[in-house]
């Protein structure tokens, strides 16, 4: 059954800021849009780069190690060289709790 579960502060992430947390045997990317939580695959499907540290380019994140691009909120496959979609994961904000559905 999915829980939420705590993954960073709200004060940890300014907005336009990735961050990578580990959490149940799987590396996500933690976004903070103006406010809005969103969590992806930290993992790009091209060749595993680290989407927390990708440019944040208003509701997409560019992959910093060969330039996919992908949609913050869904995870969706902008540009490539990626292979498809990212899994994206339901968030809210508990109090200061940033959490996410696993």
């Amino acid at each position: 059954m999915p829980t939420f579960v705590k993954v960073a502060q709200a004060s940890d992430l300014s907005p336009g800021q990735g961050k990578r947390v580990d959490i149940a045997g799987r590396s996500l990317a933690i976004f903070n849009l103006d406010g809005r939580y969103h969590a992806i695959d930290d993992a790009c499907n091209h060749r595993g780069g680290p989407l927390s540290e990708g440019q944040v380019q208003e509701e997409a994140v560019v992959c910093p190690w060969h330039g996919a691009k992908f949609s913050i909120s869904t995870g969706e496959l902008l540009g490539p060289p990626g292979r498809g979609s990212v899994r994206s994961y339901p968030t809210r904000v508990n109090g200061q709790d940033v959490e996410v559905e696993l």
